[in-house]
């Protein structure tokens, strides 16, 4: 019974961590896709401006994500930024 016990908690882990995740590759996903829609010139880059008509969030912590002072963000900037967050 024991055993019964302890391999429907691992598996119930198992599936808890699979949904996270997919709930995170979603996440990503979605993200992308409104960078690209944001990227209004297509130059794998946004500036300040691009950011607040397409990425309020991003436009929010323009500063903190542009961690080189570049005057633009790419999706590894924002995507390090995220990761940074999550990991607090």
């Amino acid at each position: 019974m024991k055993r019964c016990i302890g391999a429907a908690v691992v598996m119930a882990a198992i599936f808890a961590v699979a949904e996270a995740q997919a709930q995170s590759a979603a996440q990503i996903a979605a993200m992308e896709s409104k960078f690209a829609a944001a990227d209004k010139d297509g130059d794998g880059k946004l500036t300040p401006e691009e950011a607040k008509a397409g990425m309020p969030r991003v436009s929010a912590n323009f500063a903190k994500i542009d961690k080189g002072d570049k005057g633009f963000v790419t999706l590894e900037d924002i995507k390090d930024a995220m990761t940074a967050m999550a990991g607090k």
